[in-house]
């Protein structure tokens, strides 16, 4: 449409070379360090150091330095070139080091301890700890606005928890050297992870079960493997073999092999949790944990282990119940199939059986429910619902929009990959018809991409230093089936919800309206982040908006009426076992972070911890129950999330959750569609991201304090 045709803005351009995106992270690097490097010249720190003075240059440039930072770190979850990958790599070392130096830098705290002690702000926190910055304290102590006293505030204990809080010297020297080890960790990790390639060779007949179109998609050996084909451990070979191989063993292997997959992990997992409970541990602090929840929601470690812990002693007995049906049908399956069985129901059974379970009890077949969902018209489907909640119109860019707005001209250049879908983003009529931001799809697998789903922002939106806003860039980075010459990709329901899931976080992305970039959208506290993302999936099991995602990739029909009853019947089949498989990672992520001691955490064996927490939460055997011993896989290398980012924080999947049922029940049930209350929640609670306290937000958008009440509705266990 003539009114969407040229973005006040232009996208941002993915032209870098291996020797660019280097030479960029190091210049943004140096200019950060020079501009510091004339503060501290130019201000003393005393009466004189004010908010303008000191920090708005400085967020200035922090504004400006993420419109290209985010982008160069990206290149190495997305580009089909190694090299490119290696040097995005690359770069995000060396900002990652770089902004270890920034976070130690004395002079620089000195300044900011001035202007936090000169603003009151300091004094405010000390008559009362527990205290929000609220409009009336930010203007009291003589700041614009609740953000920048929050940006204050957090800067200030940043400085702290980086280590500004030890004595100059042996103490601090070892933090700073742990910090940076912990970064080289972190990136080290991820890329084993992306670059991963290993796979096992399997006959036609070890395969039996297994889609057809899984298996087209397979490489197919030569000489010694002649007549095999090889299966990689990437989701869309890796789920369906678990799901539908027959052959017990076939599972087995794929299930061991996968949870060893990434093996060169296993002692860099070993180095961080120990570098974190050292680092945690010099600051002043019991342990890890306790450094990193008391700046969410939860505040204390007690009060995450009371709601794990609770939660498992809830679910235990209906995650027994579960796996007793289970084994019933895997008993009478072995017997008809004239298969061994020995009474035990395994960690590879449970995809096979959940299925099967779904198929045989509740007449439903996954990959006919698929026909229903190709992708490319259940993602319009999906813009749909966000354009009437939130008052949003998403533009899908043609080739030659691209070539128009691209700043090169070139259409390929606002792009990293042929595959990549683009949308410009707007406000509709009732929302002013301004522009929102830019949109990315990077739907299918490759070589070297990043191998789940997830939501990454390249630039995130603020107001510039002339006043106008900047606006922001989002992707969303999947890995589902590729299209085959005879069908489109169509995704199964449980992909359905994934994509949802990460579209929220998109749309948490794009709506974001904050002053400054590092509140922006999704910088949130990590146990909110999931929160608007899991409200959402709840569409995705309304027959409403079922009916209105669904087109065959035929017919064009959309799901009967019956099916969507049937499959809505089964969103809770088999919860208790998923719910107690997310305590398993959450109760791990929580116990190597809170050892009684140093000494503690480095006998420990984290592979064997890893597997007995998962037997004895999950309920569900593991090959020990067949004389392994309890260290036989490394699932903890392969979990990038505990190094990425969420260590400590797992746990805000479930806790999340209780925030997003109680939305969900309050403002939607009734009406998934009520476009007030979308719009309500757009505002209240997306635009805000983190530059208020998120229980803030979350309360004026509910009317009161969250309540449990909801979840426990949700999961059949009263309150």
């Amino acid at each position: 449409m003539a009114k969407y045709a040229n973005p006040p803005q232009d996208p941002p351009l993915f032209t870098g070379t291996k020797d660019s995106i280097v030479a960029d992270s190091k210049a943004l690097c140096d200019n950060t360090r020079s501009l510091l490097d004339k503060l501290v010249a130019e201000i003393k720190p005393n009466d004189a150091a004010t908010f303008e003075s000191v920090l708005r240059p400085q967020i200035e440039d922090e504004n400006q330095s993420s419109l290209s930072a985010r982008i160069l770190g990206f290149y190495q979850y997305v580009s089909a070139d190694a090299a490119l990958r290696d040097a995005s790599t690359e770069a995000e070392k060396i900002m990652d080091e770089f902004g270890i130096e920034v976070s130690m830098r004395e002079d620089v705290f000195k300044l900011v301890d001035a202007v936090y002690k000169n603003s009151g702000l300091a004094e405010s926190k000390e008559k009362d700890k527990d205290r929000l910055i609220t409009e009336e304290l930010a203007k009291s102590t003589g700041l614009e606005s609740v953000e920048s006293a929050r940006l204050l505030e957090k800067e200030h204990k940043s400085y702290i928890k980086n280590g500004l809080g030890l004595p100059e010297g042996e103490k601090r020297d070892r933090f700073k050297e742990i910090k940076k080890k912990l970064s080289q960790i972190s990136i080290a990790f991820q890329k084993n992870l992306n670059e991963e390639n290993g796979g096992l060779w399997f006959t036609l007949e070890e395969l039996d079960g297994v889609p057809q179109d899984v298996l087209d998609g397979l490489e197919k050996g030569t000489g010694e493997n002649e007549g095999k084909l090889r299966l990689s451990f990437k989701y869309p070979d890796l789920f369906p073999t678990l799901k539908f191989a027959k052959n017990p063993e076939t599972r087995r292997k794929v299930f061991i092999a996968n949870e060893n997959k990434c093996n060169d992990n296993v002692e860099l997992f070993r180095e961080a949790i120990e570098l974190r409970d050292e680092a945690a541990r010099l600051l002043g602090y019991p342990d890890h944990a306790t450094f990193r929840i008391e700046d969410k929601m939860a505040k204390t470690t007690k009060t995450v282990l009371d709601f794990l812990n609770d939660l498992k002693e809830r679910l235990g007995p209906g995650g027994l119940k579960e796996i007793e049906h289970l084994k019933e049908l895997k008993k009478k399956d072995h017997e008809e199939r004239g298969l061994p069985y020995d009474g035990n129901y395994y960690l590879w059974d449970h995809r096979y059986y959940d299925r099967l379970m779904i198929e045989k009890e509740y007449s439903i077949d996954e990959n006919a429910i698929a026909e229903y969902f190709p992708i490319t018209s259940t993602i319009e489907g999906m813009l749909k619902i966000f354009e009437t909640l939130f008052g949003l119109v998403f533009n899908q860019l043609t080739p030659e929009d691209r070539a128009r707005i691209s700043p090169t001209g070139k259409a390929e250049d606002i792009a990293w990959h042929e595959d990549v879908i683009i949308f410009s983003v707007w406000d509709d009529k009732s929302e002013g018809e301004g522009f929102v931001g830019y949109l990315y799809l990077d739907l299918h697998p490759r070589q070297g991409k990043y191998g789940h789903a997830a939501n990454f922002n390249l630039q995130p939106g603020f107001i510039q230093a002339n006043g106008s806003r900047r606006y922001p860039a989002t992707a969303l980075v999947c890995n589902f089936s590729k299209p085959t010459k005879e069908k489109p990709s169509l995704l199964k329901h449980d992909e359905v919800v994934t994509l949802f899931h990460e579209l929220g976080h998109g749309i948490h992305d794009l709506v974001g309206r904050t002053q400054y970039a590092r509140y922006h959208g999704t910088s949130t506290v990590r146990d909110f982040v999931e929160a608007p993302s899991q409200m959402l999936e709840n569409w995705c099991w309304t027959p409403s908006q079922l009916k209105s995602l669904s087109k065959h990739y035929k017919t064009g029909e959309s799901i009967p009426d019956d099916l969507i009853e049937k499959l809505i019947s089964t969103k809770h089949v088999n919860d208790a076992l998923f719910n107690l498989r997310q305590l398993h990672f959450g109760l791990f992520d929580m116990t190597v972070h809170t050892p009684k001691s140093h000494e503690e955490l480095k006998k420990l064996d984290i592979s064997k911890l890893y597997n007995d927490l998962r037997a004895d939460i999950s309920k569900i055997k593991g090959p020990e129950e067949q004389g392994e011993a309890s260290n036989w896989g490394n699932g903890q290398a392969t979990f990038g999330h505990l190094i990425g980012g969420y260590d400590a924080g797992y746990y805000g999947y479930l806790s999340s959750q209780v925030y997003s049922t109680d939305m969900f029940y309050t403002k939607f049930k009734k009406d998934p569609m009520n476009g007030v209350e979308g719009r309500r929640y757009r505002h209240t609670v997306l635009a805000k991201g983190g530059s208020r306290d998120e229980m803030v937000s979350l309360e004026e958008f509910l009317g009161r304090k969250p309540s449990s009440e909801a979840f426990y509705k949700e999961l059949g266990l009263e309150g």
